[in-house]
C-alpha cells in the first residue's frame, strides 16, 4: 500500500484547509485511517482516524469540533476537513492505515504516508 497525503499551505488563523490522502497498491476499503501530525521539535501525535466503513470516527481532544475526518472507499481516499484553524495546528500532517477495521490506540499503524506541510498564519 502507498498512501500519499496532499492539500496543505498556508492558512490564517480561523481559516480552513481540507487534507486528502490517496491510497493505491491493495484495496485499503476494509482498514481503518487516520491522521497523524508533527510538529517542530514535538513528537508526531494521533489527530484522528475513521473506522472502515466510516461510520466511527475519532478525534484528539486538540482538534475535536474542528477537524472532520471522512472517507470515499471508491477512490480509496480519506480526508481531514479542518475549521478554525489555529497557530497551533502548525505541522506536518501524516495519513496512515492500520489493519483492522476499528482505529486501534494500542497498535501503531501499518503504513503511513509521506507528509504533507500545513502552516497557520497568526
Amino acid at each position: 500500500v502507498q498512501l500519499q497525503a496532499f492539500g496543505g499551505g498556508l492558512a490564517q488563523a480561523g481559516g480552513s484547509l481540507r487534507l486528502s490522502c490517496a491510497a493505491s497498491g491493495r484495496t485499503v476499503s476494509g482498514y481503518a485511517m487516520g491522521w497523524f501530525r508533527q510538529a517542530p521539535g514535538k513528537e508526531r501525535e494521533f489527530v484522528g482516524a475513521i473506522s472502515w466503513n466510516g461510520a466511527t470516527t475519532y478525534y484528539a481532544d486538540a482538534v475535536k469540533g474542528r477537524f472532520t475526518i471522512s472517507r470515499d472507499s471508491a477512490k480509496k481516499s480519506v480526508y481531514l476537513q479542518m475549521n478554525s484553524l489555529k497557530p497551533e495546528d502548525t505541522a506536518v500532517y501524516y495519513c496512515a492505515l492500520q489493519f483492522g477495521s476499528s482505529w486501534s490506540s494500542a497498535r501503531t499503524p501499518n503504513y503511513w504516508g509521506q507528509g504533507t506541510q500545513v502552516t497557520v498564519s497568526s
